[in-house]
């Protein structure tokens, strides 16, 4: 496994003996699933890779089982598959109670962290990488097994110059039934295939694999992700519905990006082909990359929450199931603003006065009669086409998102206002927050903090409000949301959320949007 360190984690297993066999010698891996060991095997006098659960503390017991099927499903997938392309897997033993999966041990390094260090690589390079990547994704799907979460991260450069792809934790086999719940999607969002986010064919097939490698490619000889935007809902969408920047530096690898970067999922190229072509690019060129220094990294694997129970919150769902996924990987800063999940992920807040209650002014306050304020001087009365228009602050974006939201996002795009409207989604507006919502989001986004959920009325209707915290990956922020329902079960949500430190000064933008609020039927 590639040797990655320095993610700070307790090293008190070093020295071990794992189910009587293997000595733990040295930590080189952490997930989001679990810690990575070299290790000696000591009745066969071999080194392995032995690959550790880890169970965070706030998981509830059927989670935790998840996981165990997670992990003994990783193992089951990639011992399915016989390909020097692909990580090869001795053993599962039982430690602690704990499942851990022995694995051949590979000196090597990340595509990822090459990436990081040297930057674009020359096509040639890409298109060896990519040729070894296309194997082993043709022997996983030729055994059944689908990987979902093909990625540079999960492409190991040897340092004898074998391209190994590994981690098949969220891998799905064919006949088996799937870990995932409604609504959800697992993976890194930079690398899922538009079918996926669309949530259409949420399990997918070979072609989504083949999207990512695609995807991949693209990034190794750009530098950067073709789909990449300020936030992670952005470029959700930007893979969904846009076009990516031709590449300028792929050369023969032009046509094998562009085939595989096709949105139709029928369309796209299949693997035979890609191998094909890439045979023709790199020939008789097998340049190695060059040893790098070993890296710092962790991965973080971020699966997204939410799932509906009814027509309005299936609705609602599907579109943050889309923002929801495996964020850190593939973000540098910023916020997914309008997804209580977080464009950096939710995050427990620590800092003094804001911690846990808020204060009088951080309440709701809609109007506490029919009578609608006028639009205040520096905003203008935004109407998305969803029965409801809310004053919005000048200058900002509109962005229509999959599932029929619509956002606004200042000019810095830290900043954003949501604004929906579900269908049959029934009377209580906090029935999905408490039965689904919540909790879906604390766990899928370790250090969520709940600031304040309650029941409140506008207007003489019910109505709920919630605000909390998260962490994004260059800052804190704090987001409030209120939802209110009508007579037929339509539910109306407005959302807001900005950098933590600046609150005050964006609060006031929630609460002018919340009291201008217009029913455009009643108008």
């Amino acid at each position: 496994m590639g040797s990655r360190q320095g993610d700070g984690l307790a090293v008190s297993d070093l020295g071990r003996l794992v189910a009587g066999r293997y000595l733990l010698v040295e930590r080189v891996g952490s997930g989001g699933m679990g810690t990575v060991w070299r290790a000696e095997d000591k009745l066969l006098g071999r080194h392995v890779a032995v690959k550790k659960l880890r169970i965070p503390p706030h998981l509830q017991d059927d989670e935790v089982r998840t996981l165990y099927e997670r992990t003994r499903r990783e193992a089951r997938s990639a011992a399915r598959i016989t390909h020097p392309n692909v990580i090869v897997v001795h053993d599962v033993v039982d430690d602690e109670g704990l499942p851990c999966i022995v694995m051949e041990y590979v000196p090597s390094v990340t595509l990822s962290d090459v990436l990081k260090r040297r930057g674009a690589l020359p096509p040639e390079e890409a298109a060896r990488i990519g040729r070894a990547m296309a194997a082993a994704l043709r022997a996983a799907h030729d055994a059944g097994v689908l990987h979902r979460d093909v990625k540079p991260a999960n492409v190991l450069l040897g340092d004898d110059g074998r391209i190994v792809l590994t981690d098949f934790g969220i891998a799905m086999e064919s006949g088996t039934s799937s870990l995932t719940k409604p609504g959800e999607l697992i993976g890194s969002i930079c690398y899922l295939a538009p079918e996926r986010l669309r949530g259409a064919h949420p399990e997918t097939g070979p072609a989504s694999d083949l999207w990512a490698l695609g995807a991949t490619l693209y990034q190794a000889v750009e530098g950067q992700d073709p789909f990449r935007r300020a936030t992670p809902i952005e470029t959700a969408y930007a893979i969904a519905t846009d076009p990516y920047e031709p590449s300028r530096r792929a050369g023969e690898l032009t046509p094998v990006i562009e085939g595989l970067l096709v949105k139709d999922p029928e369309q796209r190229m299949d693997v035979h082909e890609v191998e094909r072509r890439l045979d023709e690019v790199t020939g008789t060129r097998t340049a190695r990359l060059d040893s790098p220094t070993r890296p710092d990294r962790a991965e973080d694997l971020t699966p997204p929450g939410g799932k509906g129970k009814d027509k309005g919150n299936r609705r609602r769902t599907v579109v943050r199931s889309v923002l929801a996924v495996t964020l850190a990987a593939c973000l540098a800063g910023g916020a997914l603003w309008w997804l209580k999940a977080g464009a950096d992920g939710p995050s427990k807040h620590t800092s003094g006065s804001e911690a846990s209650t808020p204060s009088p002014t951080t309440s709701p306050s809609p109007s506490p009669s029919p009578t609608v304020p006028p639009v205040p001087a520096g905003y203008h009365l935004e109407n998305p086409d969803t029965g409801i228009s809310v004053p919005v602050r000048d200058g900002w974006t509109r962005k229509t998102l999959p599932g029929g939201e619509v956002g606004y996002i200042d000019p810095s795009g830290l900043v954003g206002l949501r604004v929906n409207v579900v269908e049959f989604a029934g009377t209580d507006p906090l029935q999905h927050w408490r039965e689904t919502e919540e909790e879906q989001t604390a766990r899928d986004n370790p250090g969520y903090e709940r600031v304040r959920m309650a029941e409140t009325t506008f207007r003489g209707q019910p109505a709920g409000y919630w605000e909390f915290t998260f962490d994004g990956r260059a800052r804190k922020y704090r987001a409030a949301e209120l939802a209110f329902a009508r007579a037929d079960g339509t539910q109306y949500v407005i959302y807001l959320s900005a950098p933590d430190e600046q609150w005050h000064e964006y609060r006031p933008i929630f609460d002018t949007a919340v009291n201008g609020v217009r029913l455009n039927d009643d108008a």
